[in-house]
């Protein structure tokens, strides 16, 4: 189980999942990678709240997917039941994401800077590091070919939010500022979303933000998470807003009712 949010009838994994999907504007064309519950769930709130025009390709393959849980991987064939068509991932899938046919991507990792670059390759020096991760598994390719980046994270520690990853598996802002633009790459990340609160990235500065904190988390609390100095608060942070008794009912009982979700939380 995962934590209840204070003063809301939800737990964090519930809060996040929303507040991901309202993020979601009414153009969206998104797909998933691996270990990617929160996303998958966000996508399938978001078409069934806001945006019913939102299309998904379920593990970049089954398009328009509407499962009747959320498999046990994020991957498996599982998640494209009730798919219009399956694509082509080699074919179809990558010739939609160079041409930005596909809009929306979700990255999480075991590190994210202040910049929003993600690491999922090494801990430590490249040529003897302490830790090999899994790997980037297209984070480069899909970086800078979606304009549209989305980042997320259920461990908000200072081992995760970092000054400067160790390695870029993911490129958001590069070093900052203009370094995305000038390199001729559009978009870039738009959010991060975490167990204790919503990021968001300032607009020429392109560092890391507090947009809201979630219900029962201070300002220094997240900062003490984070292993970078956050911009100080010029005045109150908004609150996350309360997922609604319609949100939470289609979550609980329609897209996610045996929890995966909270398989990133373990």
């Amino acid at each position: 189980m995962t934590t209840p949010v204070p003063g809301y009838d939800c737990t964090v994994d519930e809060l996040m999942v929303v507040a991901f999907s309202r993020t979601l504007p009414a153009d969206t064309r998104a797909f998933n990678g691996a270990v990617s519950f929160i996303p998958a769930c966000a996508f399938m709130l978001a078409r069934a709240t806001h945006a019913p025009d939102l299309v998904w390709a379920a593990g970049s393959i089954g398009i328009d997917a509407a499962p009747t849980q959320i498999p046990e991987s994020t991957l498996s064939d599982g998640i494209w039941e009730g798919s219009t068509m399956l694509s082509n991932s080699p074919f179809d899938f990558w010739a939609h994401a160079q041409g930005a046919r596909y809009n929306t991507f979700s990255f999480r990792g075991a590190q994210i800077d202040k910049y929003g670059n993600v690491n999922n390759t090494v801990i430590g020096d490249y040529a003897k590091p302490k830790v090999r991760l899994a790997g980037g598994g297209g984070m480069a390719d899909l970086s800078i070919m979606i304009p549209r980046i989305m980042l997320w994270s259920t461990t908000h520690t200072p081992r995760t939010f970092v000054d400067k990853v160790d390695f870029r598996s993911g490129l958001g802002y590069g070093d900052g500022g203009d370094d995305r633009a000038r390199r001729g790459i559009g978009g870039g990340p738009v959010t991060c979303i975490t167990n204790m609160c919503v990021f968001g990235f300032d607009p020429v500065t392109k560092h890391m933000r507090i947009d809201s904190l979630h219900p029962g988390v201070t300002f220094d609390e997240v900062q003490a998470a984070t292993g970078f100095p956050l911009p100080a608060p010029m005045g109150d942070i908004p609150v996350t807003p309360a997922p609604t008794a319609s949100e939470l009912h289609r979550l609980r009982t329609v897209i996610d009712p045996h929890g995966a979700r909270r398989r990133e939380f373990a």
